[in-house]
């Protein structure tokens, strides 16, 4: 360990090389630069990419090198010390340093844990066969497209969205793929049955295949320790070569129990994301905030700019939680949804439903404003919509012509293109 001179910059560790954690750092840039001598610690063997866009990697419309955000050049001229493919595995607190796998430790004044989340495992027998994957990490996409390859028949476990976006990368390889989910409809958290079945159809006719209300009971293997086959509770089974979990994911705090950090499911944080150790700090995946975990992106990029401005020590920011909005990431389908789409029971439902174009429509409303969106097949107006929820606009003036979007509520609407409102 080294020393520091009285004039030495105070020292900030960063444990997680991921989007929230960096943007954490790229905020703290921005307001206060050269506060810090900054070391950034990550497991994986890359720079700082963007995980949102495995799924374009994955069906060969992205390249690896396409999806880094900040690349070596940002580490070197923002003085950032990047120890890559390391793993920090105890915090001693009371000497504030971080031990790391390798034998190494860093000392620090400020700490901001970013450690993210894991893949859920489902807990059946079998699951430690080959050839069951997760989807997670650029190592996990270089390895499903190398199985691709030779293997023919996969299954895709889970019908969220990271699993729709492998089902349709995996054929966009030319494998044979069926989603396997145990709802009776896709995407049952960001949609409802109306626009399930529509997308449904959409991916059925690019040549996937679904088994829904299937729970899985087991993994069957070959004799040589591959995974053949997938066991049902209801007695169905379905052959395979390959099988990818996308079945949700757990906050990893793993770093932070070995190190007496409270914790729940996730760190808890309070508004200024900080951890009951006022030294350390948790941004991402990893924490929890009023009883709340995360995983979507814009919640992630808001904790993070309120944990930089307390870095600053600026102390003016305070985390609020927000409507979330989700959007599925396949070329040539648009599937939107934000807010409360189920409602309550004194809400009212406006839905749009047109058959021919496939393009449908549902908008909750209460007390005068929208608290909830499902788009699906045009999505132009979701950016508006969500805008309206968030800001809880009185929008009654607009209720009978809001479900045909912004171009036909506000006083100057330009040319509609949607075509049956027009």
């Amino acid at each position: 360990m080294v020393t520091r001179s009285k004039t030495a910059k105070p020292r900030l560790v960063l444990i997680g090389n991921g989007m929230a954690g960096i943007r954490t750092l790229e905020e703290l840039l921005n307001i206060a630069p050269g506060k810090y001598s900054i070391s950034v610690v990550g497991e994986e063997n890359h720079f700082n990419y963007n995980r949102i866009m495995l799924s374009p990697v994955l069906a060969g419309e992205k390249q690896v090198d396409q999806i880094i955000l900040n690349n070596e050049e940002w580490y070197q001229r923002n003085d950032i010390f990047l120890f890559k493919g390391e793993k920090a595995i105890r915090i001693d607190r009371a000497r504030r340093l971080v031990h790391m796998a390798s034998g190494l430790s860093l000392p620090y004044d400020k700490l901001v844990l970013a450690t993210g989340s894991k893949p859920a495992v489902l807990p059946v027998p079998g699951n430690q066969l080959n050839h069951i994957l997760t989807f997670r990490e650029i190592r996990d996409v270089n390895r499903m497209l190398q199985l691709s390859k030779s293997l023919r028949h996969v299954a895709v476990v889970g019908g969220g969205l990271l699993g729709l976006e492998a089902a349709n990368g995996l054929r966009q390889q030319g494998m044979d793929v069926t989603v396997v989910h145990a709802s009776d409809f896709l995407l049952n958290k960001q949609l409802d049955e109306t626009a399930a079945r529509l997308l449904q159809q959409t991916l059925e006719a690019k040549g996937i295949r679904f088994c829904l209300n299937a729970r899985t009971s087991a993994f069957h293997g070959d004799g040589q320790g591959n995974v053949k086959c997938i066991a049902f509770n209801d007695g169905r089974t379905l052959d395979v070569d390959m099988v990818v979990t996308a079945t949700g994911i757990t906050p990893n705090v793993e770093l932070a129990n070995n190190s007496g950090l409270q914790c729940n499911n996730g760190i808890l944080v309070n508004d200024t994301l900080q951890t009951f150790d006022p030294s350390i700090y948790a941004v991402g995946e990893c924490v929890q905030h009023r009883g709340r975990l995360f995983g979507l992106v814009a919640p992630l990029y808001d904790q993070a700019r309120v944990c930089a401005n307390h870095l600053a020590e600026m102390g003016i920011a305070r985390y609020v939680q927000k409507p979330e909005a989700t959007q599925l990431k396949i070329t040539g389908i648009n599937a939107f949804s934000a807010g409360d789409f189920l409602g309550q029971e004194d809400s009212e439902c406006i839905t749009f439903h047109d058959h021919d174009q496939g393009h449908y429509r549902k908008l909750v409303i209460q007390n005068g404003r929208l608290t909830g969106a499902i788009l699906y097949g045009d999505t132009q107006d979701g950016a508006w919509f969500f805008d309206l929820i968030q800001q809880q606009a009185d929008i009654r003036a607009w209720r009978d012509r809001l479900i045909f979007g912004k171009d036909f509520c506000l006083d100057t609407p330009s040319t509609p293109s949607f075509p049956v409102a027009a």
